[in-house]
């Protein structure tokens, strides 16, 4: 059974491993052991720190397989983007440009490196392994909303997540070579390393702070802006499902896009719903609706996909492997969201 948790630092050889195979472009899933280590130590920190409002806190949850102990994947949460660092992005607006005596009224695209997204919470470190199925990615990336869903005074009012734009096999990025390395003298692959084991803020802090008028761009580097690496396709479907919308940001290095939802209205947050746990000696029937189940505890937060036969107003029925995976006993509540 695949069973999501928050990260340990025993796990830290296989969080690594994870790193190494994820997409480039994942700058919060470095690999490199020291910035991982710090990582998952962080997030214990922040699980066992009492919190009454979202502030510096990060959370790193992993996705495990409990037959054979093996992770098949993680993702994050950062409580307030821009906390500890600026958290840069580019607005991508409009201007009009106007004469009356021509009788010319054009408007014109530009990009405008601002800090607009600071203090909204920010998914993070998502990555399953491409072995794995949809709900596997389901859990590892809906989990965390669960997470939210139960302690909402630890996060912000408003949600964001940055997707991975396009690059191809070697690594290269178009809308980076169209940007980006007019200002670095390296490739994307090496701005996005360095990234991962220094700080984004750092080649931030060296884009130009005016607007990059993008009809000056190059076809390839308009035509990536907003565009989805085919690695990521699952979690943005997923998250549009869920209610995230683009708006009018990218990320500054690959011109992937940024969504955004208001928490209250993100489907697994408004719509999950609290029950009572009774457990069974009957093992789980197979063929009912898939659902994510999420105990709604802290530091031994746990939570898992099942099929279930469940009635709306009914207690959720667990038979005692399932219900001892979940971390719940008779009488316990457990939050659930159809998938």
């Amino acid at each position: 059974m695949l069973v999501m948790r928050p990260a340990q630092l025993s796990d830290l050889a296989e969080v690594k491993r994870l790193a190494a195979d994820s997409p480039l472009g994942v700058t919060s899933l470095p690999d490199d052991v020291e910035r991982l280590r710090e990582k998952i130590l962080t997030s214990e920190a922040s699980f066992a720190a009492e919190v009454i409002f979202n502030g510096e806190e990060s959370y790193f949850f992993v996705l495990e397989d409990s037959s054979s102990g093996r992770l098949m994947g993680c993702s994050g949460l950062v409580a307030s983007a821009g906390y500890s660092e600026p958290f840069y992005t580019f607005r991508n607006e409009t201007f009009v440009h106007a004469s009356r005596e021509l009788n010319i009224h054009n408007k014109t695209h530009a990009l405008s490196l601002c800090h607009d997204l600071t203090g909204n919470t920010l998914l993070t470190s998502f990555f399953v392994e491409r072995s794995e199925s949809l709900l596997a990615s389901e859990l590892v990336s809906r989990g965390r909303l669960l997470f939210i869903a139960s302690h909402p005074e630890r996060f912000a009012e408003a949600v964001v997540v940055e997707i991975i734009g396009d690059s191809d096999e070697n690594g290269d990025s178009p809308f980076w070579d169209g940007v980006g390395r007019n200002f670095f003298d390296m490739s994307y692959a090496e701005a996005e390393h360095l990234s991962g084991v220094k700080s984004r803020s750092y080649l931030a802090e060296l884009m130009p702070h005016y607007p990059i008028y993008v009809p000056l761009l190059s076809d390839a580097a308009q035509e990536a802006m907003g565009q989805v690496h085919q690695q990521a396709q699952d979690s943005f479907d997923i998250l549009t499902r869920e209610g995230f919308e683009t708006e009018h940001y990218i990320d500054i290095f690959d011109g992937g896009p940024t969504l955004h939802a208001r928490t209250s209205g993100i489907r697994s947050i408004a719509q999950s719903q609290v029950l009572p746990v009774q457990l069974s000696d009957q093992p789980m029937r197979t063929g009912g609706r898939p659902y994510l189940l999420a105990n709604g505890l802290l530091q031994d937060f746990r939570a898992i996909a099942v099929s279930l036969d469940w009635e709306a107003g009914a207690p959720v029925r667990l038979d005692r492997v399932t219900a001892e995976a979940l971390g719940v006993g008779e009488g316990a509540t457990v939050r659930l969201i159809a998938i």
